[in-house]
């Protein structure tokens, strides 16, 4: 068992010490856990995605086969991004927009 010597403290400086250790020792265990994984894309369907975008589904198709909006190929389904739709709709947007 070790010794310790306490020398003159005031309550301040005691206190101050303690905040110093222990946020080294925090400091030390956040370091070695591991980052925060990815978020999983949220893939949606067709329908979904028109209900987003207020269209229908054969719009949708002839959207996804001009590259307004990209699709994923999942077997012999097609799923949208979430974030994809949402992308689309800000283009379709700006599109009818500039017709003028």
């Amino acid at each position: 068992m070790t010794k310790i010597i306490v020398t003159e403290f005031t309550e301040e400086e005691f206190q101050e010490s303690i905040k110093r250790s222990v946020l080294s020792v925090f400091e030390s265990v956040f370091a070695k856990l591991p980052s925060a994984p990815e978020p999983i894309p949220e893939l949606i369907t067709r329908k979904e995605a028109c209900s987003i975008l207020g269209i229908t589904l054969p719009t949708l198709n002839e959207w996804t086969k001009n590259g307004v909006i990209p699709a994923q190929r999942i077997g012999s389904r097609i799923r949208y991004l979430r974030t994809d739709v949402y992308a689309s709709l800000k283009q379709v947007e700006t599109r009818k927009c500039n017709r003028a």
